[in-house]
């Protein structure tokens, strides 16, 4: 299978990451993507940046090193309601959208309720196109409920490789990729393959992502981002261009 596009990467805008935007697009570009799309963190993680970077985004070129850039973010969500830390106004500008927990900035109760409930809350919120890592066993999630909901409502389900890796922090990952996996090959539901990339250095490496796609048998054409207009498509901004 190949990666057209990388869908989770960031900057040192995020204040834990170590490149430039030129670094990151440069690196996207030796490794044969065809896009990149970079989601750095949203204001309440933190170290990161303001409202106003986001705000800013339309300013940057969306095409450098011969590939398609894609400027996003990765939100917060804050709550169990999946309230996320940005207005709808500026996700709806941006070219792509994740809605991740994030242990510093999430304030809701960490059940499988609770933590089902936010994913789900974010999921119906029209502007988040992906929810990330859902995997994390530090925050337990139904993923039957996940999966439904992410065909019902047409957001992406990440697989995140950075998660996977032996060298990460969150808890159970492989076990949950490959539950959420398989629930969304039974519901219809779409899955993305993010590289969670803070370093140039690991995008574009999808080896414990692809390891869990065939642990589940996961089909790819459910696989959203195996081409930058494929998951232009799929994604939930997309649908609403080309419906006018």
């Amino acid at each position: 299978m190949k990666i057209g596009i990388d869908t989770h990467t960031h900057t040192l805008v995020s204040g834990h990451a170590y490149n430039t935007l030129r670094e990151m697009a440069a690196m996207a570009a030796e490794k044969g993507l065809e896009g990149l799309a970079v989601t750095d963190h949203a204001p309440q993680m933190p170290g990161s940046t303001h409202v106003y970077y986001f705000q800013n985004l339309r300013v940057v070129p969306r095409q450098m090193y011969g590939i398609r850039l894609l400027m996003g973010v990765e939100l917060n969500i804050m709550d169990e309601n999946g309230t996320v830390d940005l207005p709808d106004h500026v996700i709806e500008e941006l070219d792509i959208s994740i809605a991740s927990i994030h242990t510093p900035c999430y304030k809701g109760e960490v059940t499988k309720d609770a933590v089902t409930g936010a994913y789900v809350g974010a999921m119906k919120n029209p502007r988040v196109d992906i929810i990330g890592h859902s995997d994390d066993g530090r925050f337990p999630a139904d993923y039957g409920i996940l999966a439904r909901a992410a065909k019902e409502t047409g957001t992406l389900l990440e697989v995140n490789n950075a998660s996977l890796s032996p060298k990460g922090f969150r808890k159970n990952t492989r076990e949950n990729a490959i539950k959420m996996l398989k629930e969304c090959k039974k519901y219809g539901a779409m899955a993305v393959l993010g590289t969670d990339s803070h370093v140039d250095v690991s995008i574009a490496d999808y080896t414990y992502a692809f390891e869990v796609l065939k642990a589940a048998d996961f089909p790819e054409e459910l696989v959203a981002n195996t081409s930058v207009g494929k998951l232009e498509s799929v994604m939930k901004r997309g649908r609403r261009r080309d419906r006018g």
